[in-house]
């Protein structure tokens, strides 16, 4: 099974690649779009290290405009587009609408699958990652940078009750970016950082990093 992956750089599109390959589909290539910044569609923050993460997999990866993703995935006829909706009704359709349009399937492995089982089984690969922006009640600047692990995971689920927050973020409550992958012995190592506010919104925009072996 020929694919494509969408990659942002953030949990959700990572583990969606990381099933994918791990059913056998042949992914030749991920696709990082970086996008507007208030996007309905595409993650934001950070996303020209999405290319950095599908290096140290191994994996080609074309990075792109918004306004070129229809372009670019008409050129894979025939493939599976592996993407990481979870809950979003308008980005699945859209996406649906667009592949059918060109001749793509889509696979979506984290579609409506237990928020709190989505970010367990991301911990549960070994894989790494970080908060990368923070937009909701119960979730301030501390909350940045933290690792995606099991306390962050309690803070979650705490602020879930409190606040109605979305687990997986579906809501822009939050951000992540993953830095290390199982498949890989690089990892993205952040040397300098830079915290943008925008007011309930704050981004932690990497400004520098290296690739270190783990």
């Amino acid at each position: 099974m020929k694919a494509i992956s969408l990659l942002s750089g953030g949990k959700d599109s990572f583990l969606s690649l990381l099933i994918a390959l791990s059913i056998g589909m042949d992914v030749e290539r991920t696709i990082t779009v970086k996008a507007e910044q208030d996007s309905y569609m595409f993650h934001f923050p950070n996303t020209e290290l999405g290319s950095r993460l599908s290096e140290i997999m191994g994996i080609s990866n074309s990075s792109i405009i918004e306004s070129e993703f229809k372009e670019t995935i008409s050129l894979y006829p025939g493939y599976f587009l592996v993407a990481g909706a979870v809950e979003s009704e308008f980005q699945k359709t859209k996406l649906e609408e667009m592949c059918t349009e060109l001749g793509l399937k889509t696979f979506f492995p984290l579609w409506r699958k237990n928020q709190e089982q989505i970010v367990r089984d991301f911990i549960s690969t070994g894989s790494r990652g970080i908060f990368v922006t923070v937009a909701a009640e119960g979730l301030d600047e501390k909350f940045l940078g933290r690792p995606i692990d099991e306390e962050s995971l309690r803070i979650l689920n705490e602020t879930k009750l409190k606040h109605g927050i979305s687990i997986i973020g579906e809501g822009g409550e939050y951000e992540t970016l993953v830095t290390c992958s199982p498949f890989s012995t690089r990892c993205i190592e952040i040397e300098d950082t830079e915290v943008i506010d925008r007011g309930i919104q704050k981004i932690l925009k990497i400004k520098k990093y290296r690739f270190e072996d783990s």
